[in-house]
Protein backbone atom coordinates (compact mmCIF):
# COMPACT_ATOMS: atom_id res chain seq x y z
CA UNK A 1 0.00 0.00 0.00
CA UNK A 2 1.40 3.31 -0.97
CA UNK A 3 1.90 6.20 1.47
CA UNK A 4 0.77 9.67 1.58
CA UNK A 5 1.32 12.37 4.45
CA UNK A 6 -0.19 15.49 5.39
CA UNK A 7 0.66 18.13 7.99
CA UNK A 8 -2.05 20.78 9.16
CA UNK A 9 -1.50 23.84 11.65
CA UNK A 10 -4.19 25.96 13.13
CA UNK A 11 -1.46 28.97 12.25
CA UNK A 12 -1.05 28.22 8.44
CA UNK A 13 -4.20 29.93 6.97
CA UNK A 14 -5.42 30.45 3.36
CA UNK A 15 -8.64 32.32 3.68
CA UNK A 16 -11.69 32.12 5.37
CA UNK A 17 -14.85 30.33 3.62
CA UNK A 18 -17.63 32.62 2.23
CA UNK A 19 -20.26 30.26 2.47
CA UNK A 20 -21.51 31.23 -0.77
CA UNK A 21 -18.97 29.06 -2.40
CA UNK A 22 -21.47 26.63 -2.33
CA UNK A 23 -23.69 28.07 -4.14
CA UNK A 24 -26.19 26.62 -6.83
CA UNK A 25 -28.30 27.85 -9.80
CA UNK A 26 -31.99 27.71 -11.38
CA UNK A 27 -32.45 27.93 -14.98
CA UNK A 28 -35.67 28.40 -17.25
CA UNK A 29 -34.52 25.43 -18.82
CA UNK A 30 -35.63 22.19 -19.16
CA UNK A 31 -37.46 20.79 -16.01
CA UNK A 32 -35.27 22.65 -14.07
CA UNK A 33 -38.14 25.48 -13.03
CA UNK A 34 -41.27 23.47 -14.46
CA UNK A 35 -41.49 19.67 -12.93
CA UNK A 36 -38.69 20.78 -10.49
CA UNK A 37 -39.00 23.36 -8.34
CA UNK A 38 -42.57 24.27 -9.22
CA UNK A 39 -45.49 21.44 -10.00
CA UNK A 40 -48.64 23.01 -9.02
CA UNK A 41 -50.30 19.75 -9.88
CA UNK A 42 -47.93 17.71 -7.80
CA UNK A 43 -49.24 15.68 -5.07
CA UNK A 44 -46.50 17.35 -2.64
CA UNK A 45 -47.08 20.56 -3.81
CA UNK A 46 -48.01 23.56 -1.41
CA UNK A 47 -50.01 26.12 -1.88
CA UNK A 48 -47.63 28.46 -4.07
CA UNK A 49 -46.61 25.20 -6.28
CA UNK A 50 -43.56 24.58 -4.80
CA UNK A 51 -42.65 20.69 -4.35
CA UNK A 52 -42.11 20.02 -1.02
CA UNK A 53 -39.84 17.28 -1.68
CA UNK A 54 -37.72 19.27 -3.34
CA UNK A 55 -37.44 21.84 -0.89
CA UNK A 56 -36.48 19.29 1.90
CA UNK A 57 -33.79 18.26 -0.72
CA UNK A 58 -32.02 21.46 -1.29
CA UNK A 59 -32.40 22.63 2.85
CA UNK A 60 -30.29 19.10 2.99
CA UNK A 61 -27.45 20.48 1.10
CA UNK A 62 -27.85 24.13 3.02
CA UNK A 63 -27.50 26.25 -0.12
CA UNK A 64 -27.35 29.47 0.77
CA UNK A 65 -26.91 31.40 -2.48
CA UNK A 66 -28.91 30.26 -5.66
CA UNK A 67 -28.45 32.06 -8.83
CA UNK A 68 -31.51 32.84 -11.22
CA UNK A 69 -33.01 33.24 -14.35
CA UNK A 70 -30.09 32.21 -16.53
CA UNK A 71 -27.95 31.51 -18.15
CA UNK A 72 -28.26 31.33 -21.75
CA UNK A 73 -32.13 32.52 -21.08
CA UNK A 74 -31.64 35.32 -19.30
CA UNK A 75 -29.78 37.07 -22.41
CA UNK A 76 -33.27 37.07 -24.22
CA UNK A 77 -35.41 37.46 -20.96
CA UNK A 78 -38.35 40.20 -20.52
CA UNK A 79 -38.29 40.46 -16.58
CA UNK A 80 -41.88 42.24 -16.56
CA UNK A 81 -43.03 39.25 -18.69
CA UNK A 82 -42.82 37.42 -15.41
CA UNK A 83 -44.33 39.64 -12.74
CA UNK A 84 -47.97 40.35 -12.26
CA UNK A 85 -51.43 38.35 -12.51
CA UNK A 86 -50.20 35.20 -14.38
CA UNK A 87 -53.66 35.08 -16.59
CA UNK A 88 -51.82 37.99 -18.24
CA UNK A 89 -48.52 37.12 -17.98
CA UNK A 90 -47.55 36.22 -22.48
CA UNK A 91 -45.89 33.36 -23.67
CA UNK A 92 -42.25 33.76 -25.76
CA UNK A 93 -40.78 31.95 -27.96
CA UNK A 94 -37.30 31.17 -25.77
CA UNK A 95 -34.34 30.94 -28.65
CA UNK A 96 -31.83 30.24 -26.27
CA UNK A 97 -33.19 26.53 -25.70
CA UNK A 98 -35.41 26.34 -28.18
CA UNK A 99 -38.93 26.09 -26.47
CA UNK A 100 -41.99 27.85 -25.24
CA UNK A 101 -42.10 29.68 -21.95
CA UNK A 102 -45.07 30.07 -20.64
CA UNK A 103 -43.81 32.79 -17.45
CA UNK A 104 -45.85 31.15 -14.95
CA UNK A 105 -43.30 31.63 -12.87
CA UNK A 106 -41.04 35.00 -12.30
CA UNK A 107 -39.14 37.03 -10.10
CA UNK A 108 -41.85 37.05 -7.41
CA UNK A 109 -42.12 33.40 -7.51
CA UNK A 110 -38.45 32.79 -7.69
CA UNK A 111 -38.13 35.12 -4.23
CA UNK A 112 -40.97 33.31 -2.55
CA UNK A 113 -39.00 30.02 -3.07
CA UNK A 114 -35.68 30.90 -2.25
CA UNK A 115 -37.09 31.98 1.23
CA UNK A 116 -38.58 28.46 1.41
CA UNK A 117 -35.72 27.14 1.05
CA UNK A 118 -33.91 28.96 3.02
CA UNK A 119 -31.66 30.86 0.99
CA UNK A 120 -30.19 33.77 -0.76
CA UNK A 121 -30.68 35.12 -4.43
CA UNK A 122 -28.10 35.95 -7.43
CA UNK A 123 -30.28 37.60 -9.74
CA UNK A 124 -28.70 37.82 -13.07
CA UNK A 125 -29.55 41.13 -15.68
CA UNK A 126 -30.19 40.83 -19.55
CA UNK A 127 -26.99 42.53 -21.23
CA UNK A 128 -28.09 40.52 -24.32
CA UNK A 129 -30.99 42.07 -26.37
CA UNK A 130 -31.50 44.57 -23.30
CA UNK A 131 -28.92 46.93 -21.12
CA UNK A 132 -28.89 49.78 -18.75
CA UNK A 133 -32.72 50.59 -18.35
CA UNK A 134 -33.95 46.74 -18.13
CA UNK A 135 -31.28 46.63 -15.25
CA UNK A 136 -32.11 49.53 -12.89
CA UNK A 137 -35.59 49.01 -13.39
CA UNK A 138 -35.64 45.15 -12.30
CA UNK A 139 -33.24 46.67 -9.57
CA UNK A 140 -35.90 49.38 -8.49
CA UNK A 141 -38.45 47.11 -8.81
CA UNK A 142 -36.79 44.12 -6.69
CA UNK A 143 -35.37 46.57 -4.18
CA UNK A 144 -36.29 49.71 -3.38
CA UNK A 145 -38.83 50.44 -0.51
CA UNK A 146 -41.32 52.76 -2.83
CA UNK A 147 -42.30 55.66 -4.06
CA UNK A 148 -41.63 54.89 -7.56
CA UNK A 149 -42.94 53.27 -10.59
CA UNK A 150 -40.99 50.00 -10.45
CA UNK A 151 -40.85 49.71 -6.35
CA UNK A 152 -44.93 50.64 -6.24
CA UNK A 153 -45.59 47.89 -8.98
CA UNK A 154 -43.94 45.57 -6.64
CA UNK A 155 -46.12 46.27 -4.00
CA UNK A 156 -49.64 46.14 -6.50
CA UNK A 157 -48.17 42.57 -6.79
CA UNK A 158 -48.10 41.73 -3.33
CA UNK A 159 -44.88 41.99 -2.24
CA UNK A 160 -45.03 45.12 0.34
CA UNK A 161 -41.89 44.98 1.29
CA UNK A 162 -38.52 44.85 -0.94
CA UNK A 163 -36.72 41.73 -1.89
CA UNK A 164 -33.58 42.59 -1.34
CA UNK A 165 -31.48 41.28 -3.24
CA UNK A 166 -27.77 41.80 -2.93
CA UNK A 167 -25.88 39.82 -5.67
CA UNK A 168 -26.55 40.76 -9.28
CA UNK A 169 -24.83 39.02 -12.76
CA UNK A 170 -23.71 41.19 -15.54
CA UNK A 171 -25.33 39.36 -17.97
CA UNK A 172 -24.09 35.77 -19.08
CA UNK A 173 -21.40 34.15 -21.10
CA UNK A 174 -21.44 37.43 -23.20
CA UNK A 175 -18.07 35.95 -25.06
CA UNK A 176 -19.63 33.21 -26.65
CA UNK A 177 -21.33 33.23 -29.96
CA UNK A 178 -24.15 31.33 -28.89
CA UNK A 179 -25.14 33.81 -26.52
CA UNK A 180 -28.39 35.84 -27.67
CA UNK A 181 -26.67 39.72 -28.03
CA UNK A 182 -22.89 38.04 -28.04
CA UNK A 183 -20.71 41.22 -27.66
CA UNK A 184 -16.90 41.72 -28.17
CA UNK A 185 -15.14 42.35 -25.43
CA UNK A 186 -14.57 46.03 -25.84
CA UNK A 187 -18.63 45.96 -26.53
CA UNK A 188 -19.33 44.16 -23.26
CA UNK A 189 -17.12 46.57 -21.16
CA UNK A 190 -18.73 49.39 -22.02
CA UNK A 191 -22.10 48.16 -21.73
CA UNK A 192 -21.66 46.54 -18.03
CA UNK A 193 -19.49 49.74 -16.79
CA UNK A 194 -22.03 51.96 -17.75
CA UNK A 195 -24.85 49.19 -16.41
CA UNK A 196 -23.03 48.64 -13.35
CA UNK A 197 -22.58 52.33 -12.57
CA UNK A 198 -26.32 52.81 -12.71
CA UNK A 199 -27.48 49.35 -10.40
CA UNK A 200 -25.10 51.22 -7.68
CA UNK A 201 -26.76 54.17 -7.58
CA UNK A 202 -30.26 52.69 -7.57
CA UNK A 203 -28.50 50.93 -4.60
CA UNK A 204 -25.55 51.16 -3.57
CA UNK A 205 -25.71 48.21 -1.25
CA UNK A 206 -25.26 45.47 -4.28
CA UNK A 207 -22.45 43.52 -5.30
CA UNK A 208 -21.76 42.82 -9.05
CA UNK A 209 -20.69 40.20 -10.81
CA UNK A 210 -18.51 40.75 -14.56
CA UNK A 211 -18.70 38.19 -17.22
CA UNK A 212 -15.91 36.33 -17.11
CA UNK A 213 -15.14 33.73 -19.92
CA UNK A 214 -17.12 30.64 -20.68
CA UNK A 215 -14.00 28.55 -20.15
CA UNK A 216 -10.77 28.79 -20.37
CA UNK A 217 -11.14 27.22 -23.91
CA UNK A 218 -12.21 30.25 -25.59
CA UNK A 219 -10.12 31.80 -27.84
CA UNK A 220 -10.41 35.05 -26.30
CA UNK A 221 -9.68 34.07 -22.85
CA UNK A 222 -7.61 35.91 -20.59
CA UNK A 223 -7.52 38.72 -23.29
CA UNK A 224 -11.11 38.57 -22.60
CA UNK A 225 -10.84 39.07 -18.75
CA UNK A 226 -8.35 41.65 -18.85
CA UNK A 227 -10.22 44.26 -21.57
CA UNK A 228 -13.49 43.73 -19.49
CA UNK A 229 -11.64 44.44 -15.94
CA UNK A 230 -9.92 47.84 -18.35
CA UNK A 231 -13.39 49.05 -18.44
CA UNK A 232 -15.12 47.59 -14.96
CA UNK A 233 -12.74 47.41 -12.57
CA UNK A 234 -13.55 50.55 -10.10
CA UNK A 235 -17.47 49.70 -10.30
CA UNK A 236 -17.77 45.38 -9.79
CA UNK A 237 -16.67 43.25 -7.21
CA UNK A 238 -16.50 39.77 -8.84
CA UNK A 239 -15.52 38.43 -12.22
CA UNK A 240 -17.17 35.08 -13.15
CA UNK A 241 -15.46 31.58 -14.31
CA UNK A 242 -17.55 28.90 -15.77
CA UNK A 243 -16.17 25.73 -16.61
CA UNK A 244 -17.67 22.10 -17.36
CA UNK A 245 -16.26 18.71 -17.36
CA UNK A 246 -16.61 15.27 -19.31
CA UNK A 247 -15.44 11.70 -19.76
CA UNK A 248 -16.42 11.05 -23.12
CA UNK A 249 -12.87 9.21 -23.67
CA UNK A 250 -13.62 6.89 -20.54
CA UNK A 251 -10.38 7.23 -19.29
CA UNK A 252 -10.69 7.59 -15.54
CA UNK A 253 -7.24 8.20 -14.64
CA UNK A 254 -7.46 11.43 -16.90
CA UNK A 255 -11.04 12.19 -15.80
CA UNK A 256 -9.90 12.37 -12.51
CA UNK A 257 -7.64 14.60 -12.71
CA UNK A 258 -9.29 17.49 -14.56
CA UNK A 259 -10.06 19.42 -11.28
CA UNK A 260 -5.94 20.48 -11.80
CA UNK A 261 -7.49 22.10 -15.06
CA UNK A 262 -9.87 24.21 -12.71
CA UNK A 263 -7.16 24.97 -10.43
CA UNK A 264 -5.15 26.20 -13.56
CA UNK A 265 -8.27 28.24 -14.65
CA UNK A 266 -8.37 29.87 -11.33
CA UNK A 267 -4.70 30.84 -10.84
CA UNK A 268 -4.93 32.54 -14.25
CA UNK A 269 -8.17 34.75 -13.90
CA UNK A 270 -6.53 35.75 -10.19
CA UNK A 271 -3.60 36.69 -11.72
CA UNK A 272 -5.27 38.94 -14.67
CA UNK A 273 -7.44 40.23 -12.11
CA UNK A 274 -3.94 41.04 -10.14
CA UNK A 275 -2.31 42.38 -12.58
CA UNK A 276 -5.24 45.08 -13.92
CA UNK A 277 -5.18 45.83 -10.29
CA UNK A 278 -1.42 46.63 -10.45
CA UNK A 279 -2.12 48.42 -13.90
CA UNK A 280 -4.77 50.66 -12.42
CA UNK A 281 -2.54 51.35 -8.99
CA UNK A 282 -5.59 50.24 -7.26
CA UNK A 283 -6.34 49.12 -3.97
CA UNK A 284 -9.13 47.20 -4.33
CA UNK A 285 -9.16 43.25 -5.30
CA UNK A 286 -11.33 41.74 -7.65
CA UNK A 287 -12.35 38.22 -6.36
CA UNK A 288 -14.15 34.88 -8.07
CA UNK A 289 -17.52 33.93 -8.78
CA UNK A 290 -17.40 30.59 -10.42
CA UNK A 291 -20.91 30.65 -10.70
CA UNK A 292 -21.14 27.90 -12.87
CA UNK A 293 -18.93 24.60 -12.79
CA UNK A 294 -20.13 20.63 -12.92
CA UNK A 295 -19.69 17.90 -15.07
CA UNK A 296 -21.99 17.71 -18.16
CA UNK A 297 -21.71 15.60 -21.16
CA UNK A 298 -23.76 12.72 -20.84
CA UNK A 299 -26.99 14.42 -21.94
CA UNK A 300 -25.47 15.70 -25.44
CA UNK A 301 -26.71 13.00 -27.59
CA UNK A 302 -30.15 12.52 -26.39
CA UNK A 303 -30.82 15.95 -26.49
CA UNK A 304 -29.96 16.96 -29.95
CA UNK A 305 -32.78 14.52 -30.47
CA UNK A 306 -35.66 16.87 -29.10
CA UNK A 307 -38.42 18.72 -30.94
CA UNK A 308 -38.54 22.66 -30.27
CA UNK A 309 -41.16 24.67 -29.05
CA UNK A 310 -42.41 22.65 -26.62
CA UNK A 311 -42.36 23.58 -22.59
CA UNK A 312 -40.29 22.50 -20.42
CA UNK A 313 -39.17 19.39 -21.85
CA UNK A 314 -36.52 17.07 -20.75
CA UNK A 315 -32.99 19.01 -21.65
CA UNK A 316 -29.55 18.16 -20.11
CA UNK A 317 -30.70 15.53 -18.09
CA UNK A 318 -27.47 14.19 -16.98
CA UNK A 319 -27.61 10.97 -14.82
CA UNK A 320 -24.04 10.90 -12.97
CA UNK A 321 -22.26 8.20 -11.68
CA UNK A 322 -20.01 7.44 -8.70
CA UNK A 323 -16.78 8.54 -10.98
CA UNK A 324 -18.72 11.69 -11.81
CA UNK A 325 -19.47 12.60 -7.54
CA UNK A 326 -15.74 11.50 -7.25
CA UNK A 327 -14.61 14.25 -9.52
CA UNK A 328 -17.41 16.18 -7.87
CA UNK A 329 -15.45 16.19 -4.59
CA UNK A 330 -12.29 16.65 -6.08
CA UNK A 331 -13.60 20.51 -7.80
CA UNK A 332 -15.08 21.16 -4.47
CA UNK A 333 -11.34 20.69 -2.68
CA UNK A 334 -10.16 23.28 -5.83
CA UNK A 335 -12.90 25.72 -4.70
CA UNK A 336 -11.94 25.56 -1.05
CA UNK A 337 -8.17 25.29 -1.57
CA UNK A 338 -8.35 29.10 -3.30
CA UNK A 339 -10.92 30.09 -0.92
CA UNK A 340 -9.08 33.64 -0.66
CA UNK A 341 -9.94 34.88 -3.55
CA UNK A 342 -13.04 32.36 -4.71
CA UNK A 343 -15.95 33.79 -2.60
CA UNK A 344 -18.91 32.29 -5.03
CA UNK A 345 -19.54 29.55 -6.36
CA UNK A 346 -22.44 27.97 -8.38
CA UNK A 347 -23.33 24.10 -9.29
CA UNK A 348 -24.91 24.34 -12.22
CA UNK A 349 -27.94 23.11 -12.12
CA UNK A 350 -29.95 22.04 -8.60
CA UNK A 351 -32.57 20.20 -10.31
CA UNK A 352 -33.18 17.90 -13.40
CA UNK A 353 -30.74 19.94 -15.45
CA UNK A 354 -27.16 18.45 -14.54
CA UNK A 355 -28.21 18.69 -11.00
CA UNK A 356 -28.17 16.79 -7.75
CA UNK A 357 -31.38 16.49 -7.49
CA UNK A 358 -33.80 14.34 -10.30
CA UNK A 359 -37.47 14.37 -10.19
CA UNK A 360 -39.96 12.37 -11.80
CA UNK A 361 -43.28 14.61 -12.95
CA UNK A 362 -45.69 13.26 -10.52
CA UNK A 363 -43.35 11.48 -8.98
CA UNK A 364 -40.56 11.21 -6.41
CA UNK A 365 -37.47 13.14 -6.00
CA UNK A 366 -34.06 11.39 -5.58
CA UNK A 367 -30.70 12.16 -5.07
CA UNK A 368 -28.24 11.86 -7.65
CA UNK A 369 -24.37 10.56 -6.56
CA UNK A 370 -23.20 13.83 -6.78
CA UNK A 371 -25.48 15.17 -3.91
CA UNK A 372 -23.09 14.01 -1.60
CA UNK A 373 -19.69 15.33 -2.07
CA UNK A 374 -21.31 18.78 -2.38
CA UNK A 375 -23.62 18.16 0.59
CA UNK A 376 -20.53 17.22 2.66
CA UNK A 377 -19.01 19.85 2.09
CA UNK A 378 -21.40 23.15 2.39
CA UNK A 379 -22.83 21.26 6.01
CA UNK A 380 -18.73 20.18 7.19
CA UNK A 381 -16.82 23.29 5.11
CA UNK A 382 -17.40 25.84 7.15
CA UNK A 383 -14.68 27.74 8.90
CA UNK A 384 -11.02 28.58 7.76
CA UNK A 385 -9.26 26.65 5.20
CA UNK A 386 -6.08 25.70 6.47
CA UNK A 387 -2.55 25.45 4.22
CA UNK A 388 -1.76 21.48 3.97
CA UNK A 389 1.23 20.51 3.52
CA UNK A 390 1.12 17.00 1.45
CA UNK A 391 3.30 14.48 -0.26
CA UNK A 392 1.70 11.92 -2.16
CA UNK A 393 2.91 9.03 -4.91
CA UNK A 394 1.83 10.74 -8.15
CA UNK A 395 0.91 9.35 -11.58
CA UNK A 396 0.82 10.68 -15.60
CA UNK A 397 -2.36 10.52 -17.59
CA UNK A 398 -3.09 11.76 -21.10
CA UNK A 399 -3.55 15.51 -20.19
CA UNK A 400 -2.13 15.85 -17.03
CA UNK A 401 1.48 14.83 -15.34
CA UNK A 402 2.05 14.54 -11.53
CA UNK A 403 -0.68 14.22 -10.76
CA UNK A 404 -1.40 13.49 -6.89
CA UNK A 405 -3.13 10.47 -6.21
CA UNK A 406 -4.27 12.18 -2.49
CA UNK A 407 -6.30 15.06 -3.31
CA UNK A 408 -6.92 17.23 -0.42
CA UNK A 409 -7.79 20.02 1.49
CA UNK A 410 -8.89 20.86 5.14
CA UNK A 411 -11.06 23.68 7.05
CA UNK A 412 -11.50 24.58 10.62
CA UNK A 413 -14.37 26.11 12.20
CA UNK A 414 -12.68 27.07 15.22
CA UNK A 415 -16.21 28.69 16.64
CA UNK A 416 -17.94 25.22 17.07
CA UNK A 417 -14.30 23.57 17.27
CA UNK A 418 -13.95 21.48 14.70
CA UNK A 419 -11.69 20.11 12.08
CA UNK A 420 -12.87 18.70 8.49
CA UNK A 421 -10.44 17.38 6.02
CA UNK A 422 -12.29 16.41 2.51
CA UNK A 423 -9.89 13.87 0.62
CA UNK A 424 -10.52 11.70 -2.69
CA UNK A 425 -8.04 9.04 -3.41
CA UNK A 426 -7.49 8.54 -7.31
CA UNK A 427 -5.81 5.41 -6.87
CA UNK A 428 -7.97 2.93 -9.47
CA UNK A 429 -6.38 -0.10 -7.51
CA UNK A 430 -4.95 0.86 -4.54
CA UNK A 431 -6.30 1.79 -1.00
CA UNK A 432 -3.69 4.73 0.01
CA UNK A 433 -2.31 5.06 3.52
CA UNK A 434 -2.62 8.32 5.14
CA UNK A 435 -0.66 9.19 8.20
CA UNK A 436 -1.53 13.32 8.90
CA UNK A 437 0.54 15.13 11.58
CA UNK A 438 -2.06 16.95 13.66
CA UNK A 439 -0.25 18.36 16.22
CA UNK A 440 -1.40 21.50 16.27
CA UNK A 441 -4.97 20.01 16.74
CA UNK A 442 -3.68 17.41 20.11
CA UNK A 443 -6.90 17.51 22.04
CA UNK A 444 -9.02 16.68 19.45
CA UNK A 445 -9.87 13.36 17.91
CA UNK A 446 -11.63 11.88 14.95
CA UNK A 447 -15.29 11.56 15.25
CA UNK A 448 -16.21 10.54 12.47
CA UNK A 449 -15.09 9.05 9.17
CA UNK A 450 -17.72 9.25 6.29
CA UNK A 451 -16.76 7.32 3.11
CA UNK A 452 -18.54 7.65 0.02
CA UNK A 453 -17.27 4.30 -2.42
CA UNK A 454 -18.53 1.63 -5.03
CA UNK A 455 -16.79 -1.39 -7.58
CA UNK A 456 -18.81 0.23 -10.03
CA UNK A 457 -17.58 3.46 -11.33
CA UNK A 458 -20.80 3.69 -13.51
CA UNK A 459 -23.20 3.11 -10.86
CA UNK A 460 -25.81 5.69 -10.28
CA UNK A 461 -28.45 6.57 -8.33
CA UNK A 462 -32.28 6.21 -10.53
CA UNK A 463 -35.83 6.28 -9.45
CA UNK A 464 -36.16 2.84 -9.14
CA UNK A 465 -32.72 2.30 -7.47
CA UNK A 466 -32.28 5.59 -5.45
CA UNK A 467 -29.64 4.10 -2.81
CA UNK A 468 -27.51 2.37 -5.02
CA UNK A 469 -24.86 5.23 -4.15
CA UNK A 470 -24.63 6.26 -0.92
CA UNK A 471 -22.13 7.58 1.80
CA UNK A 472 -21.29 5.31 4.81
CA UNK A 473 -19.15 5.41 7.90
CA UNK A 474 -15.94 4.03 8.38
CA UNK A 475 -13.69 3.02 11.36
CA UNK A 476 -12.70 6.27 13.89
CA UNK A 477 -9.22 6.01 14.28
CA UNK A 478 -8.00 7.72 17.83
CA UNK A 479 -5.32 10.00 17.07
CA UNK A 480 -1.62 9.39 18.47
CA UNK A 481 -0.02 12.16 20.26
CA UNK A 482 -1.40 14.18 17.34
CA UNK A 483 -1.38 11.89 14.55
CA UNK A 484 -3.41 9.78 12.55
CA UNK A 485 -3.04 6.83 10.59
CA UNK A 486 -5.79 5.64 8.25
CA UNK A 487 -6.78 4.36 5.20
CA UNK A 488 -8.52 5.85 2.08
CA UNK A 489 -9.81 3.24 0.00
CA UNK A 490 -9.56 3.08 -3.51
CA UNK A 491 -11.26 5.59 -5.60
CA UNK A 492 -13.28 7.15 -2.70
CA UNK A 493 -15.09 10.10 -1.62
CA UNK A 494 -13.52 10.91 2.36
CA UNK A 495 -14.56 13.11 4.95
CA UNK A 496 -12.38 13.07 8.38
CA UNK A 497 -13.98 14.94 11.01
CA UNK A 498 -12.42 16.06 14.55
CA UNK A 499 -13.66 17.36 17.42
CA UNK A 500 -11.88 19.31 20.35
CA UNK A 501 -12.56 17.28 23.47
CA UNK A 502 -13.10 18.88 26.98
Amino acid sequence: MQKATMVLDQAFKIGEVDSRIYGSFIEHLGRAVYGGIYEPDHPQANEMGFRKDVIELVKELKVPIIRYPGGNFVSGYNWEDGVGPKENRPRRLELAWRTIETNEFGTNEFMDWIQAVDSEAMMAVNLGTRGIDEARNLLEYCNHPGGTYWSDLRKKHGYEKPHNIKVWCLGNEMDGPWQIGHKTAEEYGRLACETAKVMKWTDPSIELVACGSSSSAMATFAEWEATVLEHTYDHVDYISLHTYYGNRDNDIANYLARSMDMDAFIKSVISICDYIKAKRRSKKTINLSFDEWNVWYHSNESDRKLEPWTIAPPQLEDVYNFEDALLVGSLLISLLKHADRVKMACLAQLVNVIAPIMTENGGPAWRQTIFYPYMHASVFGRGTVLHSIVDSPKYDSKDFTDIPYLDTTAVFNEEADELTIFAVNRDLENDLLLECDLRSFADYQMIEHIALTNDDMKATNTVKQQLNVIPHNQDVVPLDQGRLTTSLSKLSWNVLRFKKQN
